[in-house]
């Protein structure tokens, strides 16, 4: 006799998974190869997900890290998370034919940074150290332009040029509460540090993680699914911690799923980080319903509605 599954609530966050910046990525590698054919090449993988890496991998695409492993003759196409100056200008010398899949909100920083520098500041970025999204941020200006800091603690090492022309931005994926600890010790330390109009961590990252708190007094665990080189799903999980979830755990697919872990839980958080397909929530989903009695509650926190056009090249003829 089949014994009865335990029951199990399930709470999906709401937003998860695919952000417009994503969304746009993928669709300019996709339509890339409907216009130019096999193989088309990415520099850096276009998002942080495997899933949706190996799926352009399987239609054509080329995933390199760097320019020089790009024919001169095969179009190329820049990441979501952005990419030094040098990339283009080098592409632009080689004759290539380039599309830059920058997310937009990305592209908001880089301009940011480059009008602070054009007034005269010195810019203090906020980000995690080699993240393509920093490297790609801090490229935008001249060496030494640019001082990178990830904690509070960093703060007090910060020697500028002159403490009184400083400007900060961040990277667009990073905790929303630790940012503002940090931003609050630069403006302490700082006075007149300017900052941006509004701030740079992008509507998604801010959107997922209030929906996170939003369940975290719900639940027994969190599950974030997400890669472990994706910034913004990482986050997920400390925010999920932070905010009193006394487990979480980043998945980047239904088998990777501690169950001893869970075990005993009557109530388990899902999300998704911007880059995880909604199709790897639902394996997760079909995953725990065949090891319980599931009921799934959706916590939505806000509605997205942002779609952001792809770059003009790839609409005049597909």
């Amino acid at each position: 006799m089949e014994h009865a599954k335990p029951p199990l609530t399930l709470y999906l966050a709401a937003p998860r998974g695919f952000c417009a910046g994503v969304d746009r990525a993928i669709k300019i590698v996709e339509m890339a190869l409907q216009k130019w054919g096999a193989p088309v090449y990415v520099r850096h993988e276009i998002v942080h997900n495997k899933f949706v890496v190996d799926a352009l991998r399987d239609q054509g695409a080329v995933f390199v890290e760097e320019l020089d492993q790009v024919p001169d003759d095969r179009p190329v196409i820049f990441s979501a998370h952005g990419v030094p100056k040098a990339v283009p200008a080098e592409a632009r010398r080689r004759n290539m034919i380039h599309v830059d899949a920058t997310c937009p909100l990305v592209t908001k920083v880089h301009n940011e940074a480059a009008r602070h520098h054009a007034e005269g500041l010195q810019m203090v970025m906020i980000g995690h150290a080699g993240h393509p999204e920093v490297l790609g941020t801090m490229g935008q200006l001249p060496e030494g332009e640019v001082i990178l800091v990830e904690t509070v603690a960093d703060v007090a090492r910060v020697t500028p040029r002159d403490p009184d022309r400083l400007a900060f931005i961040t990277q667009t994926t990073l905790s929303v509460d630790d940012t503002a600890e940090i931003v609050e010790a630069l403006q302490a330390r700082f006075p007149a540090i300017a900052g941006p109009a509004r701030e740079d961590i992008c509507y998604a990252t801010t959107n997922r993680q209030a929906a996170v708190k939003a369940i975290a007094h719900k639940i027994d665990a969190l599950l974030v699914i997400g890669a472990p080189n994706s910034s913004n799903s990482k986050r997920l999980v400390e925010v999920g911690r932070a905010a009193g979830c006394a487990y979480a755990q980043l998945v980047m697919r239904a088998d990777q799923i501690d169950w001893r872990a869970i075990n005993g839980s009557r109530a388990v958080g899902v999300t998704a980080g911007a880059s995880a397909p909604e199709v790897l929530v639902n394996e997760v989903i079909d995953a725990f319903r065949d090891r319980y009695d599931v009921t799934v509650e959706i916590v939505e926190t806000a509605q997205e509605n942002i779609e952001f056009k792809v770059p003009k090249v790839l609409r005049e003829t597909v």
